[in-house]
């Protein structure tokens, strides 16, 4: 069961962003590095990310290996640069974390990446894994439709911002929830 004592305990154990992808191979964090080059929020996302006024513990579920990890663990950290004082994301490795990995099963599968959200005090907020919906839509049209590209192909630009986007109205549903929280209202007085 997670609890909020395990998901803290996960939580502590999780790396930044960058001490994360430097746990990667040398190819593997090109990968990150160059994605990450490539992410940048909008005035109006970082404007709306910088509005949020409760504290988000965002727990990531990962593999510095896995291609869509590297499509999006960036746009996460973009997110959290937004707001380095509310937003507060770690990233666990799904092999090494075979517990919580476990436990977030999407589909069966041990998907990754599996974005947990949680509150101030470690509780379970909500879980997005392994792909928004931009990224599924995406996916589907190229797997389904008459072509499939190879693996590892280079991402278009405007799915890059869609999918930021997607990660963004994730970030601004949970902060929602956080602050229309009645007992996270009554603890704060507001």
């Amino acid at each position: 069961m997670l609890t909020s004592d395990v998901l803290r305990d996960h939580f502590q154990r999780g790396l930044a962003y960058l001490p994360y992808v430097a746990t990667g191979k040398p190819a593997h964090q090109e990968g990150w590095n160059a994605m990450l080059a490539r992410v940048a929020l909008s005035g109006a996302q970082r404007e709306l990310i910088a509005s949020f006024t409760r504290e988000l513990n965002v727990l990531v579920s990962s593999g510095t290996w896995c291609g869509d990890c590297v499509a999006q663990g960036p746009m996460l950290e973009r997110i959290r640069e937004a707001n380095p004082g509310r937003i507060h994301l770690r990233f666990v490795d799904r092999d090494a974390h075979a517990d919580l990995a476990s436990a977030i099963r999407i589909c069966g599968g041990l998907r990754v990446p599996t974005v947990i959200f949680l509150n101030e005090d470690f509780e379970f907020l909500s879980l997005l894994g392994d792909r928004t919906l931009t990224r599924y839509r995406a996916i589907a049209v190229k797997q389904l439709g008459a072509a499939c590209p190879l693996p590892g192909a280079p991402v278009p630009q405007d799915e890059v911002d869609a999918t930021l986007q997607d990660w963004v109205d994730e970030f601004e549903r949970a902060q929602l929830m956080v602050r229309l929280s009645p007992r996270l209202r009554a603890k704060h007085g507001n």
